[in-house]
């Protein structure tokens, strides 16, 4: 057993039992923990009500995670095991998830603690909190995953996966198909190290037909795993991103397109920059025309104008043939520029520049005029001032003079 286990069941020693202590189901004693709770008083009158330890003892383990004392926390949580066994029933439903959370977040980070504890722990909490079961064996599972223990967290999403108590409600069948999407990543896991070991057969050879029957296993039981998941709204990006390899790896480009639209376009789905980012590298590797490659960033310039691919977003524009879809190439490089961590963004500053000769060589003068009336009462300190320059100067030349080109033609007569 660690130091760690060895400190929550230790008994009191002599020099404790002589002193006023607080004592834990176990006996544990902890001196200095009944100072704390004789200061909880009212009107001078000392309290010593259960709820009232309980809750004491609850503020100081929060007081102790939030410095990071985690043997101090580890010694206060030993005494609020108690609330288990509150007498109040609300409570003591609630109790169960609590030490949990708080039980879990000391263990993941106490120095002495090891994965034997932690298994111990969880083990526990999982027969206490029944109906957390399914919470805590996802978050075990993570643990172990965390740890690189593949086959024991395997083990613990098969046993939760078929798992089930009373009747079952919309968040456990939720949780379940969580469950089993992690399962389905860790499958993908396999899958994705088969794919790698038949890379580097000969397709003549006889193990490549059978590594590749192994693989459409996998995949077999993994896109069932994931499939589930994806369709429910929500932000699932390692599982769609997983899914979509294997589809495109088999040759599903029509069922890899129809998820990835899905994912992006379903109004019961949350926002997510992430949706539009995969769907547009897959028409991309799919070498979809033009116009649907903008039709997609477009999206995703309304909802992250600084993203990395807004340059790339820029270039597309500029080969258009249209004219709103040059226009529109001005306003995303002035869009990219607005945010504090692309200022020094060489690349975003020369396509300025040199876009800004472009249109107002081609008399769209009124193009740029309609981008600057918003920011010149602001970018001018924020972009172009004296201690900016002078600095720009001294860490990357290239980039001060592409930004005094800008501001030379931004702050000169007739913009």
């Amino acid at each position: 057993m660690s130091d760690f286990s060895e400190e929550l069941i230790r008994p009191m020693t002599e020099d404790e039992q002589g002193e006023l202590c607080v004592r834990s189901g176990s006996g544990m004693c902890f001196p200095w923990l009944q100072k704390h709770i004789e200061s909880i008083a009212s009107g001078g009158k000392q309290e010593k009500d259960f709820a009232q330890t309980t809750s004491a003892c609850l503020n100081f383990i929060q007081e102790a995670l939030l410095k990071h004392q985690w043997q101090r926390a580890a010694e206060y949580m030993h005494s609020y095991l108690q609330v288990l066994e509150d007498t109040d029933s609300n409570k003591r439903q609630g109790a169960p998830e609590i030490v949990w959370r708080l039980g879990s977040e000391i263990l993941y980070y106490h120095p002495k603690s090891s994965v034997e504890t932690f298994n111990t722990f969880a083990d526990r909490m999982k027969n206490i909190g029944i109906t957390n079961y399914l919470k805590i064996s996802l978050q075990h599972a993570l643990y172990l995953l965390h740890h690189g223990l593949l086959e024991d967290a395997n083990r613990i999403l098969t046993q939760a996966e078929t798992w089930r108590y009373g009747e079952k409600s919309s968040s456990q069948e939720v949780l379940v198909n969580l469950i089993q999407a992690y399962k389905g990543l860790l499958q993908y896991y396999s899958w994705y190290k088969k794919k790698m070991e038949l890379s580097k057969l000969d397709k003549d050879d006889y193990a490549y037909n059978t590594a590749s029957q192994n693989m459409l296993n996998h995949s077999w039981k993994t896109s069932i795993n994931l499939c589930t998941l994806i369709q429910i709204p929500g932000v699932w990006d390692p599982f769609v991103k997983s899914y979509i390899e294997m589809l495109e790896f088999y040759g599903d480009q029509d069922g890899a397109r129809e998820v990835l639209n899905n994912y992006a376009y379903d109004e019961k789905f949350p926002s997510n920059p992430n949706a539009h980012v995969y769907l547009y590298n897959f028409l991309k590797r799919e070498k979809a025309p033009r116009e649907k490659l903008i039709s997609v960033l477009k999206i995703l310039y309304q909802i992250v104008p600084s993203h990395k691919l807004m340059l790339e977003f820029h270039r597309l524009l500029r080969k258009s043939d249209k004219e709103e879809h040059h226009k529109l190439g001005l306003e995303v490089l002035f869009g990219i520029l607005d945010f504090a961590g692309c200022t020094k963004n060489i690349t975003a500053w020369k396509y300025l520049a040199k876009y800004l000769k472009q249109t107002l060589m081609g008399s769209h003068l009124a193009w740029v005029q309609e981008e600057w009336n918003s920011r010149k009462s602001w970018w001018p300190s924020f972009h172009f001032s004296y201690f900016w320059a002078k600095s720009n100067w001294k860490d990357d030349k290239t980039l001060a003079c592409e930004k005094a080109l800008v501001a030379g033609l931004l702050l000169g007569k007739g913009i």
